[in-house]
């Protein structure tokens, strides 16, 4: 091996070495509403993705539920999106819901509801 190949490789390993390895935590990500979406868009991806979405709503869907408060479209869509994303994306579901929907890495649970998180 020439001399210049073993530079490259060290100068290689240096850098592979002194780049910071993401944690597991930096790369979770949730399916959250985008705040520009008008609620009758985001109602419509709201009803479908607690319907024929498959999606878990029953945390957004009565008063006593945990995730039912704050009582507005842009909050129930998000746990209702990160509800079927978080359950989808392994098998082809996106956080698109016809430009509704954005992802974030910063975890949207608030007080008692939680949005869940799946590798």
């Amino acid at each position: 091996m020439s001399t210049f190949l073993i530079r490259i490789l060290l100068a290689l390993l240096v850098i592979a070495i002194t780049i910071p390895q993401q944690s597991e935590a930096e790369s979770e990500q949730w399916c959250v509403a985008d705040e520009q979406t008008p609620d009758d868009e985001l109602q419509g991806a709201l009803d479908w993705a607690c319907g024929k979405g498959g999606a878990n709503c029953s945390r957004i869907q009565e008063p006593n539920q945990p995730c039912f408060l704050p009582n507005t479209i842009k909050d129930h869509a998000s746990f209702a999106f990160n509800s079927y994303y978080q359950t989808y994306k392994h098998k082809g579901g996106s956080c698109y819901f016809k430009g509704a929907a954005m992802i974030t890495e910063l975890d949207p649970s608030h007080g008692s509801c939680h949005y869940e998180y799946n590798l």
